[in-house]
């Protein structure tokens, strides 16, 4: 398995695909079924290589990542060989970017001495879709991106 299997409740929330996908391996509710019932471990792999399947496809579309802390914010534009990032890091400690104080607080101070910014770009070492899936792994979110397009404009004007 290359990322991670999907959660019970993405399962559910994606049976009508799930049950599409089991159809292109001829395999129908009573042969799923017995499946279960007969042979877990292929079951299991059904399932694997499902969640594998979703996952390329959410990772392949993937363009803006997302990771608040309690003093940093990350943010992440992914392109095909390289990740650019914006790191928002608070010099205040008693702040808290994971509540809504917090980013008020940076919405006010964000170009004050309080607020370090820095940018960055990270080749990928390994395949694009796997360092995206780290990323999600490490805490990071899908965005819109919109955060990040209005840091970088008011950096780059």
């Amino acid at each position: 398995m290359k990322y991670t299997r999907l959660t019970k409740e993405q399962f559910e929330e994606l049976n009508q695909e799930f049950s599409t996908f089991l159809a292109t391996q001829t395999i129908d509710k009573t042969e799923w079924d017995q499946l279960k019932a007969e042979k877990p471990e292929v079951a299991e792999q059904e399932l694997d290589v499902f969640s594998d399947l979703v996952w390329e496809g959410v990772l392949s579309r993937a363009e803006y990542l997302e990771h608040f802390s309690k003093n940093h914010i990350f943010l992440f534009q992914c392109f095909d060989t390289y990740v650019q990032s914006i790191v928002l890091k608070s010099l205040v400690p008693e702040t808290d970017f994971l509540t809504k104080e917090g980013l008020q607080w940076l919405s006010d101070n964000m170009f004050t001495e309080t607020i370090e910014i820095k940018t960055g770009k990270k080749v990928f070492t390994e395949e694009r879709n796997s360092s995206v899936f780290e990323l999600i792994q490490q805490g990071s979110f899908l965005s819109d991106g919109q955060l990040f397009k209005q840091i970088i404009a008011i950096i780059e004007s």
